[in-house]
């Protein structure tokens, strides 16, 4: 296996252990949130799937948007469970064309916008993304709850 394929995979686990923690959720649950001005259902993936990009862009495209109030109006804009979904598989498939297009020299070399993550390689994104997904996952699994749902043990 390439490196690159090592981190194909770690991707692929994360969308992975994402899906089955939203497989509780069904679309008439995309707007509920526990209370005004947090993410929605919808707005957590959404805003998930736009991190994957953000990682994405910051490494390998034009560098980081600093702008997280309008990243932030986006994802909570989008209202649908399904749409923010299909994003997110988007997203994750396009990192995976990235890094797997990506010789293990580019993997390696420094992020050149500095303002985040300075001297970490490119590569480092991928367990950015990890810690990120997380995190959101782990909200989303509350939510769940707070429903009366019992997300599944992601890791299976």
């Amino acid at each position: 296996m390439s490196v690159a394929e090592g981190f194909i995979k770690e991707l692929e686990m994360d969308l992975k252990f994402f899906k089955a923690t939203l497989s509780v959720f069904q679309e008439g649950d995309s707007a509920y949130a526990p209370q005004p001005g947090l993410y929605t259902v919808a707005g957590h993936v959404e805003h998930t799937a736009d991190t994957v990009d953000w990682f994405l862009e910051g490494a390998f495209g034009s560098g980081w948007d600093m702008d997280f109030a309008a990243l932030i109006a986006r994802a909570k804009a989008v209202t649908s469970l399904s749409e923010a979904a299909k994003h997110l598989e988007q997203s994750f498939a396009k990192a995976a064309e990235v890094i797997g297009a990506a010789s293990e020299q580019q993997l390696f070399e420094p992020i050149p916008d500095k303002r985040i993550m300075e001297g970490a390689p490119r590569c480092s994104i991928v367990s950015g993304t990890t810690d990120h997904t997380a995190h959101h996952r782990g909200a989303l699994a509350v939510y769940a709850r707070l429903l009366g749902k019992e997300p599944p043990m992601p890791y299976a």
